[in-house]
């Protein structure tokens, strides 16, 4: 068989081009927008007066992955909260920036707690509630003044939930009156794009350089996130924050998030992304920032935890021996990152196959960067070990999964352990 004169096309992802700013705490820097990676967010869920409480949460947050991370700030004793959660944070040695989420009074608490509107990295702003009438305009800039005062980061938060009553009335009725209306979906669109781009540009007037403005609009469908995000690629240069306002629980939420950010990823629209999981029961909080990190690799735009291939089971693998270590490898992987990522540079691309019989095992343990194979129903009882794709050894007997953890945390240490 002959290759084609024309080999299949490689999928690249295009960057779209927008201004860059840095969120910055301390000397510690996230660079964002431009040529920057995309960029994982998260929320605490705490009430933010509890400052050790959601100092905690936040380092958990932070451990996970989350580059920066949003707190609501709410009342006066939030507000008075923030420093003492920064300060814990420092102690703690968390570095992660701090961004103040602001509803209704942000304009007065960022005036009447500088220590607060200091300690944070970033400010949220959402158009829809910062004021009515006549104290719109006027609060809006006081928030943005904060920020130019203190030299912080701020977005620009238009959700569909809480849009300018005022501005989408105006649309409507310019609409009524077109030869051909538009679509109500499409009208709401338009004033989410339109209340956005309008208060960024009144930022912007007042002195805020674009890389320290991003813009969001955030709807609960994933259709409409689609459209929303595309017309505002096409209208505007600003850094983009991704997201669904409301994913859901569970599955649901994971496979809305998945769908609406892969489609706009793909596309090379956006810069930070947070998946708005509503947590189950009993589950950590960390869990929306595992997924949010999950579509960013999965896409292949960044790495940060080792992968690990599994096959799914079939008839030939009846016994759960290979699900039981893949689970093993892959909760040791995840857990031991925090403590990975500075002492193993690299680390994040590793790449590791838990296979489950003969059919795939051999081939997909040799295509990465260890593998093993686990022995099918009715095959011989012995797992061979596959290393940078070459058979090094066969593991035999009940401690398979102990030996192989061992073998896994050697080939991390000689490969990308400190070098002299």
């Amino acid at each position: 068989m002959n290759l084609h004169d024309h080999p299949p096309p490689l999928t690249e992802i295009p960057r779209r081009k927008t201004h860059q700013g840095i969120v910055r705490w301390g000397a510690h820097q996230v660079p964002l927008g431009g040529d920057a990676p995309v960029r994982v967010q998260s929320m605490t869920n705490t009430d933010t007066a509890d400052a050790i409480g959601t100092a905690i949460q936040v380092k958990e947050l932070a451990e996970a992955g989350s580059e920066l991370v949003r707190i609501t700030v709410n009342n006066d004793e939030a507000a008075r909260a923030v420093p003492h959660i920064r300060e814990q944070l420092d102690r703690m040695g968390v570095v992660v920036p701090l961004i103040g989420d602001f509803h209704y009074n942000g304009h007065r608490l960022l005036q009447d707690h500088p220590a607060m509107a200091q300690a944070l990295s970033k400010y949220r702003i959402n158009p829809g509630n910062v004021g009515k009438g006549d104290k719109k305009d006027k609060q809006f800039a006081q928030m943005v003044e904060a920020a130019l005062r203190w030299d912080k980061h701020i977005r620009i938060g238009v959700n569909w939930g809480s849009l300018d009553q005022e501005l989408l009335a105006s649309l409507m009725d310019e609409n009524a009156r077109r030869t051909q209306p538009w679509q109500p979906r499409q009208v709401m669109i338009e004033a989410l794009i339109s209340s956005a781009l309008q208060s960024a540009q009144q930022a912007q007037a007042m002195g805020m350089q674009p890389g320290d403005i991003v813009l969001s609009c955030k709807v609960s469908g994933v259709q409409d996130l689609i459209a929303v995000y595309q017309e505002l690629h096409r209208r505007c240069d600003y850094p983009l924050h991704l997201g669904l306002t409301e994913a859901g629980m569970g599955v649901r939420g994971t496979v809305a998030s998945a769908a609406a950010l892969s489609v706009l990823l793909q596309q090379g629209i956006g810069d930070t992304i947070r998946v708005s999981l509503t947590p189950q029961p009993g589950e950590s909080r960390t869990q929306e920032v595992v997924v949010a990190l999950e579509i960013v690799q999965a896409l292949g735009l960044r790495s940060f935890v080792p992968s690990v291939t599994a096959c799914p089971g079939c008839g030939r693998t009846t016994s759960t021996v290979f699900l039981d270590l893949a689970k093993q490898i892959d909760d040791y992987l995840r857990s031991s990152m925090p403590g990975w990522r500075e002492r193993y540079p690299g680390v994040e691309n590793l790449k590791v196959a838990v296979m489950g019989c003969i059919v795939n095992g051999p081939g997909e343990s040799k295509h990465a960067d260890i593998g093993i194979s686990l022995p099918g129903t009715g095959e011989a009882p012995a797992a061979p070990v596959f290393i940078d794709g070459e058979k090094r050894l066969t593991l035999r007997g009940e401690q398979i999964a102990a030996e192989f953890q061992q073998i896994v945390q050697n080939y991390i240490e000689q490969r990308f352990g400190a070098r002299p």
